[in-house]
């Protein structure tokens, strides 16, 4: 049973993939239990009534007529569901709770229809394929909703995440970890925690789910003949998705919109606009098939386009007509922690912004694979050799506005050539009076003659 304090963290936290406001009864008091049936058909949640969108407590009065509508609405879930509205009040604010279960015998159906969570959302199956899918991943269990054994929560969480995660899904600082893993449904009903809860909050969930990481991979030329860099990213989703981020910044063309104050970077404008790539490997991490133990992500690189797979195929309760409308997720705990953390925008529109944000820079469409391994290609802007010359300058330039004490080592790091094909381009940009170097090789700093 939730408590008073349970419910005041559950509000400042927000709805979510575990959570559900409602600032009054509906006229349809079905619409509860759509709600209800969609919790007992994921990880359970709590649904709270007299809570406004601002997540503000707002209170409800609930006669016994209405009571008791809600209780036969609830009654009509089948196979029977053990859950019923209580009242609590929260410093002397009434607030109606339906705490709801997992249930344990899926497929909880309501009027003939099966209702899920994706995400912060709640879902109709509308289409034989989709119930044929949920049917499927019933008997075979959500791979985040099982239960890692191996998992010491006291000794193996990320702890230095934690405030990362509070701050960017907006949740007080001062709520303790272990409320937070409670209330966010992290435990199975044995108390140990979920595979995806380790995915997401471990020091290292690569050590105990075998190959969780991604790895990214840049070639020399169109073809996979001549690896250049090869980097494998493990630790949390979150870190997995900022080190992949990082390092495609590192071998992408990124220029800076200056603005004037003192030459300072204002935005930087990837190549391949950035959000595509965000959208893509979030995507990535959050519907990956996580059985699959002899594959990984794979970010690659090539002159003329990038590609960001993971292991399965678009699921199977996606019909073709409905790719990138729908999302239906293989992780919905995973997608929902990314949701809490508004990385996972609009349910369903990820395919839809990526389409828009290549559009919108001049670029090709992207392609997707949807056959076995989901794949997404961006195409680059301008086709040629990672190692090109003229694009290497222009990148030591836009390095150099970006930090005039950078170091040769840094920039071959940077651009994925040697130091010594950098000490030649940086030689040539001498020649041409574009740069000089300013004092010693230590202590000194670069200087834009001219652009």
């Amino acid at each position: 049973m939730v408590s008073a304090d349970d419910i005041k963290v559950l509000v400042s936290s927000g709805e979510g993939y575990n959570a559900e406001f409602k600032v009054s009864v509906p006229s349809k008091v079905k619409e509860l239990t759509e709600e209800v049936c969609a919790f007992a058909n994921a990880a359970g949640g709590v649904l709270l009534i007299g809570i406004n969108d601002a997540n503000e407590i707002k209170g409800v009065s609930i006669d016994n007529v209405k009571r008791s509508a809600i209780q036969n609405s609830l009654n009509e879930i089948t196979p029977h569901l053990a859950c019923s509205l209580s009242m609590i009040e929260l410093d002397g604010i009434p607030v109606g709770v339906i705490e709801v279960p997992s249930g344990p015998n899926k497929p909880y159906v309501l009027s003939g229809a099966i209702y899920v969570r994706i995400g912060p959302n709640t879902q109709k199956l509308t289409t034989a394929e989709q119930m044929r899918y949920f049917f499927q991943q019933s008997d075979r269990i959500y791979f985040d909703e099982a239960p890692c054994k191996e998992f010491d929560v006291y000794t193996m969480v990320a702890k230095d995440f934690l405030p990362v995660f509070k701050a960017e899904s907006q949740i007080s600082t001062g709520i303790p970890d272990e409320q937070l893993f409670k209330n966010l449904k992290l435990y199975t009903n044995g108390h140990i925690f979920k595979n995806g809860a380790v995915l997401f909050f471990g020091q290292q969930p690569e050590a105990i789910i075998d190959r969780a990481i991604i790895r990214c991979i840049a070639f020399e030329g169109r073809d996979k003949r001549f690896i250049i860099d090869d980097k494998p990213f493990g630790g949390n989703l979150y870190q997995q998705y900022q080190q992949a981020m990082q390092w495609l910044k590192g071998k992408l063309n990124v220029r800076y919109d200056i603005e004037g104050q003192g030459g300072r970077p204002r935005k930087e404008i990837w190549e391949i606009p950035e959000t595509a790539f965000k959208e893509a490997i979030i995507n990535a991490l959050s519907h990956r098939d996580y059985y699959d133990k002899g594959a990984v992500i794979h970010i690659e690189l090539f002159s003329d386009r990038v590609e960001i797979s993971n292991p399965g195929g678009l699921v199977s309760a996606i019909p073709e007509a409905e790719f990138g409308k729908r999302s239906h997720s293989r992780n919905p705990l995973i997608f929902g922690l990314f949701s809490r953390m508004h990385l996972v925008e609009q349910v369903g529109s990820g395919i839809g912004r990526i389409q828009d944000l290549m559009k919108s820079a001049g670029l090709p469409e992207p392609i997707f694979q949807k056959e076995g391994i989901f794949t997404v290609v961006l195409k680059r802007p301008v086709a040629g050799s990672v190692k090109s010359s003229v694009k290497s300058s222009v990148k030591i330039i836009e390095l150099i506005i970006f930090n005039v004490h950078i170091t040769i080592p840094e920039l071959a790091e940077n651009l994925g050539i040697t130091t010594r094909a950098v000490e030649k381009q940086i030689a040539n940009l001498k020649k041409q009076g574009i740069i000089e170097r300013i004092g010693p090789d230590k202590g000194g700093y670069w200087k834009i003659i001219k652009q």
